[in-house]
């Protein structure tokens, strides 16, 4: 259900030429991967011997303790079949020397794959000793010819992928395959390997650690896919190189896991690896699919069955963020909440300068989204090099604005120095009540739309005075939800707001409120952060404070980004949804009020489609967009029974 794969990168103090003990060290890192539950543990390249044995790898003797070291190792897998195991070790096939990975499980030997690229190149000499994948003709060998007991046949090869777990696909490279133009992992992938792991062993220079991590983010994110590389560490003969012993695993071109020190040997790095994500971006990305009808066919592939049914990782070594759309980090998130600025300014700048330099008119409320909107929409008029007072600000009260958001909207405005005008709308939808026969005192759905609605036409028909058009302040959760009035506050001329999650707006005002151009409003602005989110369209309390609080009305917007993230972006399940979510969120909410605001999220988002598919034009600045243009294409009549019996079910 969870699809995590967890993967040991293993990295055991060789002994150069000393096979005996390697292998002894393998099978303590196979114990110790399998005590950790990793679902796959991987050796550095040659750590049966040792990369760096030059003319030993000639002696009969060195190749002979390979062939016992190899069974022993399979030996040892078979006292933990949960695991699958690929080490490095040099092979003879047909008379010449392969540098090869073994894929071992359960016992048995399931394939060799051979090094395909070997470097001859500065310090490397790897031809003297060794052929190419590309030399070896056959593609089985039997047992007793490699000098193992048996009398089965192995496959061998390049063409080789492996299935895992419950249906993962494996694939083998090794070192410099990564380091060319055309990766074997790059066919591998467009034949279906979600896995690749890379057995190297690569030597230290100045500046080489951050292009290797490089080159596996990269590959990770060309062939979507799950990527683990472990290279030989620092014990390796030391007489013209040194080895790091440097261990990455990468998915879909991010980092996940990479052991700390710069020079490092003896340890194992276990992390755990989505393979839901990687799934649902291949499914996704129709460039993918084209890829393997144009390539997949150049090396068409053997799958072989490892035996491992069931994956065991449970993802608790995944690194789950709260907020998925904001960045950890505080200089990450003053990073992308200013390029997400630009972004809206310049989406706003484009509108405005092509239907003839409009003016924008904007619904002040002194809430978040308006406010985002209003310091786009000023920022806009000074890159266009036109004045503020360009930006019209409408402050509509009525019978449930509070004295804060009232006091906050006019001093935003003043501090800006925007065109700000009040145009109360008590007097006109009270009339409007009366005209439709609805007792003002029943605070109903069409109390609330009926002030929307008429705040909506008041901006669209002031834009028309002031020749400007509307700009929108709806966010994408609150399309998500479809916590907009139709025709009321769900639309306008061009809304920057409508890709940017509640959950960021808070973090983007901040960051925006320390530009040297807004330092006259940044009091405000935090005062502004400080207050409750509230629709204001229901009456004050006693005191004249907020009484309508939106997050007791729709939920938690920490929870409802959460589900939107993972369900739009890759499609998961409610069932792994509200498992991510479930640990997530352990010291914030329990199971049942997660339970219960995801059953609202689904509801909601299933019944609301028909608000998103009239939602006027917004720039999209994230992976996550709504719009029926952009993004997401969905019927308005789509019932979402069986998402919610599997909520139910849980």
């Amino acid at each position: 259900m969870l699809d995590f794969v967890r993967i040991a990168c293993a990295v055991p103090p060789v002994r150069v030429g000393d096979v005996k003990k390697n292998v002894e060290d393998i099978c303590a890192k196979i114990q110790e991967a399998d005590s950790a539950g990793s679902d796959l543990v991987v050796f550095p390249e040659l750590a049966l011997t040792g990369y760096t044995c030059e003319d030993l790898f000639f002696q009969d003797t060195l190749l002979g303790a390979c062939m016992d070291g190899l069974q022993k190792i399979m030996d040892c897998s078979a006292g933990y079949p949960g695991i699958t195991v690929v080490v490095g070790t040099p092979v003879v096939l047909e008379g010449q020397m392969y540098n090869c990975g073994a894929v071992i499980s359960d016992g048995k030997l399931h394939g060799l794959v051979p090094k395909t690229y070997l470097p001859n190149y500065n310090e490397f000499y790897e031809r003297r000793w060794f052929s190419s994948s590309t030399d070896l003709r056959i593609k089985m060998v039997s047992a007793k010819l490699l000098g193992l007991p048996g009398e089965g046949e192995i496959p061998v090869g390049r063409d080789l992928l492996f299935r895992i777990g419950d249906g993962a696909l494996l694939g083998v490279e090794i070192c410099e395959d990564l380091w060319t133009p055309l990766p074997p992992s790059t066919i591998m992938s467009l034949n279906g390997a979600e896995v690749i792991v890379n057995l190297s062993a690569s030597n230290e220079t100045v500046g080489k650690r951050s292009y290797r991590r490089g080159l596996v983010q990269h590959q990770s994110a060309i062939c979507s896919c799950i990527y683990a590389y472990t290279s030989a560490g620092c014990t390796e003969s030391t007489q013209d190189l040194v080895f790091s012993g440097q261990s990455l695993v990468a998915e879909n071109g991010v980092l996940l896991a990479e052991n700390q020190n710069l020079l490092d040997t003896d340890y194992i790095l276990v992390q755990d690896a989505d393979l839901g994500k990687v799934r649902a971006f291949r499914r996704k990305n129709k460039s993918v699919k084209d890829a393997v009808s144009l390539y997949g066919d150049v090396t068409p592939m053997r799958i072989l069955d490892c035996g491992c049914k069931v994956l065991r990782s449970d993802g608790m070594l995944y690194e789950l963020e709260k907020l998925p759309f904001v960045p950890s980090t505080q200089k990450e998130r003053h990073e992308r909440c200013m390029e997400i600025f630009q972004m809206q300014v310049t989406g706003l700048k484009q509108r405005l300068s092509v239907i003839g330099n409009a003016n924008a008119v904007i619904g002040i409320s002194g809430g978040l989204d308006s406010t985002l909107a209003l310091l786009v929409a000023v920022e806009a008029m000074r890159q266009m090099g036109r004045p503020v007072s360009d930006v019209y600000g409408v402050t509509m009260p009525c019978y449930g604005t509070s004295d804060r958001t009232y006091q906050n909207s006019w001093e935003l405005m003043r501090t800006l120095g925007i065109n700000a005008k009040e145009i109360s709308i008590k007097n006109a939808v009270t009339l409007h009540f009366e005209d439709i026969g609805h007792d003002i005192n029943v605070h109903n759905g069409t109390f609330e739309n009926s002030q929307a609605r008429e705040r909506t036409q008041i901006l669209m028909d002031y834009a028309s005075v002031v020749g400007g058009i509307v700009v929108g302040t709806g966010d994408l959760s609150e399309l998500a939800l479809g916590w907009c009035t139709y025709n009321g506050d769900q639309m306008s001329m061009y809304g920057v707001n409508a890709s940017i999650p509640k959950t960021l707006i808070r973090w983007m005002i901040g960051a925006i409120a320390e530009m040297p151009a807004f330092a006259a409003s940044r009091e405000v602005l935090q005062d502004i952060l400080d207050t409750p989110i509230s629709p204001e369209l229901l009456p004050p309390d006693a005191q004249g404070k907020i009484a309508q609080y939106t997050e007791d009305l729709v939920g938690p917007y920490a929870l409802h980004d959460f589900f939107l993230y993972y369900m739009a972006r890759y499609g998961f399940t409610p069932s792994k949804i509200y498992a991510l979510a479930c640990r997530a969120f352990q010291n914030d909410f329990d199971a049942a009020t997660i339970k219960k605001w995801m059953k609202s999220f689904y509801r909601r988002f299933f019944t609301q489609q028909f608000k998103r598919n009239a939602m006027p034009d917004g720039v999209k600045v994230g992976n996550i967009s709504l719009s029926p243009r952009g993004d997401w294409r969905m019927p308005s009549d789509a019932a979402a029974r069986i998402w919610l019996d599997e909520i139910e079910s849980l």
